[in-house]
């Protein structure tokens, strides 16, 4: 499985920079593999992502920005999605991927189980 982060390297927006920062660097401190899709340079990749965004998740007007994040062809979510399963200690469950032993994720899932 791979999860993509679908990025414009381009963009004049700070806050989309600093969001898309924030998601790669989680991606990365945390060892979760990725691959990085820029909707600038690729035409296929600006299409894919407009594509698959679902409608619940496209803005009422204009086109879904970046960052959009999916893992093969399964969308997860933007940046708020990401951020919220961050705060929620859910990550690995945003990205569809198994929390590793123990993570903070792996071990608050055994807790619920055991309630």
């Amino acid at each position: 499985m791979v999860i993509k982060v679908f990025i414009a390297s381009s963009s004049g927006s700070t806050a989309i920079k600093k969001q898309q920062q924030d998601i790669m660097g989680f991606l990365t401190v945390n060892k979760i593999d990725f691959e990085e899709c820029d909707i600038v340079t690729s035409e296929d990749n600006r299409k894919w992502m407009r594509e698959h965004v679902p409608e619940d998740f496209r803005p009422t007007t204009g086109v879904p920005l970046p960052p959009q994040i999916s893992n093969e062809e399964h969308y997860c979510g933007n940046y708020e999605a990401f951020f919220d399963a961050r705060e929620e200690h859910a990550v690995y469950a945003f990205l569809g991927l198994t929390a590793p032993p123990g993570s903070k994720e792996a071990e608050a899932l055994t807790r619920r189980e055991q309630q």
